[in-house]
């Protein structure tokens, strides 16, 4: 035997659909924070790894071409000069945390030089979020030149 039309045997009651909104909005609500965490992170990442792959350049280019290569990080204009690269702007949201080692230049600005022997200046720079969630350290060896990323880490 079949329902009746109208009768309350199919479907949905408003308290349920009510209920699935409810709980779509709470998924929400906590999802969103995670995902702008997730996206500030991984610019500071990619920030991290860009500038670390033009330390490595410099370094490759001083040892094959036999001259000192410069990194000049510009702290007051959140950008930095490689050569062949020239000037890369860090996105609004990245900024420069802490600089230790290298060359005062200029007042705001710090040189890193790659010598073609394999060494440099040394010293570690330190990219953050603008809240400061997500940190990362690019560590550039004194002897052997050797550029090293690391995560959450501050000199």
């Amino acid at each position: 035997m079949t329902s009746p039309v109208g009768s309350a045997a199919r479907g949905f009651t408003l308290i349920e659909l009510m209920l699935v909104l409810l709980l779509l909005a709470i998924a929400t609500v906590i999802a969103l924070p995670n995902l702008d965490k997730g996206l500030r992170d991984r610019e500071v990442k990619r920030s991290a790894l860009g500038l670390a792959a033009a330390a490595r350049s410099l370094r490759s280019r001083a040892l094959d071409e036999g001259m000192p290569q410069q990194l000049v990080l510009n702290l007051a204009q959140n950008n930095y000069r490689a050569a062949r690269q020239g000037e890369v702007q860090l996105p609004s949201e990245v900024r420069f945390a802490e600089v230790v080692g290298g060359e005062i230049v200029d007042g705001a600005a710090r040189q890193f030089v790659f010598f073609p022997n394999g060494s440099s200046h040394g010293g570690s720079i330190a990219l953050s979020s603008e809240g400061g969630a997500a940190t990362y350290s690019i560590r550039l060896e004194p002897l052997t030149g050797k550029v090293v990323v690391l995560a959450g880490e501050q000199s």
